[in-house]
This record gives C-alpha cells, sequence and structure tokens, in this order.
C-alpha cells in the first residue's frame, strides 16, 4: 500500500466530523474494554466467594458461630454472606423482641429482599453500557462514513475528470469510520451477552440460597432453645 493511502494518514485527511467519529468511537471502545475486565474480574469474584461460602455453610455448624465469624472477618465478603448476615441479624432480633415466629421469619426475609436487590444492582452496574455500544457505534460509524462519502462526492464533482485515485482516498477514509464502529459494537455485544447471563445466573444462585435460608429459619422459628444449625436443610 501506498504511504499515501495509509491508515494513519487516511485518518489524518479526512474531514474534521470524519475524525470526531472516529476519536468517539475510538473512546467507547476503551471504555468497554475496560469494562469488560472489570465485569470480568467482578463475576468470577463472586462467583468464586459464593461457592467458598456455600462449601463452609453447609457443611454444618451452628449458624449463629458463622455470623459471628462473618463479623470479625475483615476480608471482603461475598453477596451471600451479606445476605446470609442480614437474615440472621434480623431473625435474631426480632426474636430476641418476642414476637410471633411469623414475624420472625418474614423480618428476615424482608431484610434478604433488600440485600439481595442491592447486590444485584451491583452486579448488574454499568452491564447495559455495553449493550448502548453495541447497539449504536455502528451508527455512529456509519453516520461518519456517510458523511465522508458524501465530500467526496462534492469534491469529485468540482472536478474536470474524475478517476478511481481521486475519489478512492476519501472513500477509504470514510470506510475506516464504519470499521471503527464494528470494532467498538462486536466485543461490546459479546461482552453484554456473556455478562447479563452470568449475573442472572448468580442472582438466581443467591436467590436458591436465600429460600433454603428461610426454610432452616422457618423450621426453627417457634423453638426457643437453641439456634439452627446450617446441616439441617436435610431434614424436613
Amino acid at each position: 500500500m501506498h504511504d499515501d493511502m495509509s491508515i494513519l494518514r487516511l485518518i489524518l485527511d479526512a474531514s474534521l466530523l470524519v475524525q470526531l467519529v472516529m476519536l468517539i468511537l475510538a473512546g467507547l471502545s476503551v471504555a468497554s474494554w475496560a469494562l469488560i475486565f472489570q465485569k470480568r474480574a467482578q463475576l468470577r469474584g463472586a462467583q468464586e466467594t459464593a461457592e467458598d461460602f456455600e462449601d463452609r455453610f453447609w457443611s454444618g455448624g451452628n449458624l449463629g458461630e458463622i455470623y459471628t465469624r462473618i463479623n470479625s472477618n475483615d476480608d471482603v465478603e461475598s453477596g451471600m454472606e451479606r445476605i446470609f448476615r442480614s437474615g440472621f441479624r434480623e431473625f435474631s432480633r426480632m426474636r430476641k423482641q418476642g414476637v410471633s415466629a411469623e414475624a420472625q421469619v418474614e423480618a428476615a426475609q424482608r431484610a434478604m429482599r433488600i440485600t439481595l436487590s442491592r447486590e444485584e444492582e451491583e452486579l448488574e452496574s454499568r452491564v447495559p453500557f455495553l449493550a448502548t455500544v453495541g447497539s449504536t457505534s455502528p451508527y455512529i460509524g456509519l453516520f461518519g462514513t456517510v458523511w465522508g462519502i458524501m465530500n467526496s462526492f462534492r469534491a469529485l464533482g468540482m472536478q474536470q475528470q474524475a478517476t478511481l485515485a481521486t475519489v478512492a482516498p476519501g472513500i477509504a477514509e470514510a470506510l475506516i469510520a464504519t470499521a471503527l464502529g464494528l470494532f467498538a459494537a462486536i466485543p461490546a455485544v459479546i461482552g453484554y451477552n456473556r455478562y447479563a447471563h452470568q449475573v442472572e445466573r448468580l442472582c438466581g444462585r443467591y436467590e436458591t440460597f436465600m429460600e433454603e435460608f428461610i426454610s432452616i429459619l422457618q423450621r426453627h422459628a417457634h423453638s426457643s432453645s437453641r439456634v439452627p444449625h446450617a446441616d439441617e436443610r436435610q431434614h424436613g
């Protein structure tokens, strides 16, 4: 390829508006890739900590001891740990107040629902940005392409003799905008579909744990002699 038709030269020779479109698309691409890597680390960490907590929780033990251990742990809590802590804390508080068994369980369930909603909001944060980039980038690139081709044909109309060498650079620089739009859109769409599915599965896992934990609390809500054990989910 001749130096005058290099990608860098075509970008530098593009009109100001087309260059602005390219700059916007490059910025969207960088932002989406940064979010992709950040969400990958966040969701992987959330899955690993959830698995670790479930292993410790269902291995048995007094729930009061598990609650105390979580409160004394300086490490970053998992979403599942926060759900358990909010539910057990509210259950214990209502139990000390001597309210009915139904009120104890309902209070714990409400607390866990609130925490679950916050966890879902945190996991889903900024993921829609990937969908926005994926859906709008091709159109932004297409706008730059149309504008660039329009300028090329306008310049072509002012010349006495039209040749391919005359119109090719303008069309080529315009098509770069479309390529940048696809370059920004494709990873964003893939990332959005992947992470939206992972968030849905993880939230479903949280909700399953919450329902199992509520079942444990319901079976022991009428008992005032002891705190329930995690391994008792096997018993009816």
